[in-house]
């Protein structure tokens, strides 16, 4: 059977000022239709910018025998004219990191309706009953109010929901997904696995989907890709490359799926407290400036955090964890006390409450490089300290977080999102805080690396006995880390407990929805 595309001897290629890195060796593979294609490997083995390449949104360089054919059209040196007309239409892409994909000066809405309108005959108002349906189709809830909403009064949750929508718009024949859950909570995860099997089965359209989470490929993909260092190290039908797989890179990354929580403690003393905690936000005003409209983003939420311990705090995108983890770090406006046990200066307790953001694209400064990024916190703590000093500092925990003194001066683009993650881990752990706020932290990393990062966070506990705020919606991370865990809906802690009483016994039907719909 003809394949749907066939990419054949496939190398990229990048120049910079050390010379030509080559990201991606020689590799070919088919996509059949109505096929589910599954490429995992670790950040930086060459699947994101594999999918790229196809569509010639990458800027690396072609190899000289590079083949990628999409029914009978020669995509590698293709014309921008036959791009474009294959982006969107045929081939439809969720990026990694939506963020960076919306734009931010215009409302989501008008966004998906110019993506229906660029490839469809049809009116505006045709274009944004689709778009409000595509809304409502990936779990966006108040389509109507949110279609006039700005990608940063989104969660991150939702932006991906949105680039989603705009993927799908078009009903393609392919649909390309880089780690299209990432953000997402485990709900709206299963909610979109389902939409893009029913779209497959409707359409008959095939999915290429690239992800860290091989459990996940695993539930949902036809055949696997397996990428190490650039190259395809194996490849077959999903079910015997887990039986069987051959090469020891598979063998490992399948050994790495399941993350053991292998500690038992009892509450100690408490470290912080957190008193009535209420955050609104402003979504309307009339003509006068009056606000009109508000979400409460916070309602009332109180709790004790232990020192020593890790408090997981999991729940829907929107449902307020993110808000939370931002007033913890003093980013945002609240009402409310949050207090440590002995009483600190301003500066003692940014000091002392780091935060490690869920999207590092967003959270890194662009302008600067490595060195300046993670020692900025301990030049502000130190103004005394030497640049030899820093530089050594810097490099200790660049080592820690699996980075190298080769990187110090390199930008944060010249990295995958998941070395951007390391990179925010080790900005947050340089000044070795009491608490550390961790939003998603291993959402956009691959299995080996959450496994290696979720060791050194559990080395540093006991190290420094450090308290950690674990914010996620993945519950085998939940489950590895967390001592107690809390549940938020809406605003508010629904359900707070030993882990073990959560996970075994819920008693929110809530609860048991979330730990039902996560896939373990």
């Amino acid at each position: 059977m003809t394949p749907l595309l066939s990419v054949k001897n496939l190398s990229l290629s990048f120049e910079n000022e050390s010379g030509t890195i080559e990201a991606v060796k020689n590799i070919s593979f088919n996509l059949g239709k109505n096929e589910i294609l599954g490429i995992v490997g670790e950040s930086g083995s060459g699947k994101s910018v594999t999918a790229l390449s196809l569509l010639g949104l990458s800027r690396a360089k072609y190899g000289k025998n590079s083949s990628a054919i999409l029914n009978e059209t020669q995509l590698i040196g293709a014309s921008n004219q036959t791009l474009q007309s294959v982006r969107g239409a045929k081939v439809g892409f969720i990026f990694q990191e939506p963020m960076s994909s919306l734009n931010p000066l215009h409302k989501i809405g008008p966004q998906i309706a110019e993506a229906v309108l660029i490839h469809q005959k049809v009116t505006s108002k045709q274009a944004k009953q689709q778009a409000l349906t595509l809304l409502k189709q990936v779990g966006i809830e108040q389509a109507e109010n949110r279609y006039n909403a700005y990608p940063f009064e989104l969660s991150g949750g939702q932006r991906q929901r949105v680039m989603i929508a705009m993927a799908i718009a078009n009903k393609p024949d392919i649909l390309i997904a880089d780690e299209p859950t990432t953000a997402l909570d485990v709900t709206i995860q299963k909610q979109i696995i389902d939409l893009i099997l029913d779209l497959k089965k409707s359409l008959g359209m095939s999915v290429i989907f690239i992800s860290h989470d091989l459990k996940l490929v695993a539930e949902i993909a036809d055949r696997i890709i397996v990428m190490y260092q650039g190259k395809i190290v194996e490849q077959g039908k999903t079910k015997d490359v887990f039986e069987s797989p051959k090469h020891s890179y598979t063998k490992k990354l399948i050994s790495s799926i399941n993350i053991l929580k292998n500690k038992e403690k009892q509450k100690n003393n408490i470290l912080l407290k957190i008193q009535n905690l209420n955050v609104r936000y402003v979504l309307k005003k009339n003509f006068f400036g009056k606000p009109t409209s508000f979400l409460d983003a916070l309602k009332d939420v109180s709790f004790n955090v232990y020192a020593g311990q890790t408090l997981g705090i999991v729940g829907e995108s929107g449902s307020g964890k993110t808000t939370l983890g931002m007033c913890l770090a003093n980013l945002i406006k609240y009402q409310g006390v949050i207090q440590f046990k002995n009483k600190m200066s301003p500066l003692e307790f940014r000091k002392n409450i780091q935060i490690i953001f869920q999207d590092p694209y967003n959270s890194l400064n662009p302008r600067m490089n490595v060195l300046q990024i993670v020692g900025e916190g301990l030049k502000i703590q130190n103004k005394n300290i030497k640049n030899k000093q820093l530089e050594e500092q810097v490099v200790l925990t660049l080592k820690q977080v699996g980075l190298s003194e080769n990187d110090l001066y390199k930008y944060p683009h010249e990295f995958s999102g998941g070395q951007r993650q390391r990179i925010a881990i080790a900005r947050a752990i340089i000044l070795k805080p009491k608490v550390l706020v961790l939003d998603e932290p291993t959402s956009a990393l691959d299995v080996t690396i959450q496994k290696q990062i979720i060791k050194l966070l559990k080395d540093l506990q006991q190290k420094y006995h450090m308290t950690y705020i674990f914010i996620s919606h993945d519950m085998r991370a939940i489950k590895a880390m967390s001592d107690e865990i809390a549940v938020m809906k809406n605003g508010q802690i629904i359900e707070k407990s030993r882990a073990d009483e959560i996970l075994t016994n819920p008693k929110n039907e809530y609860t048991k929805s979330l730990i039902n719909a996560s896939i373990f």
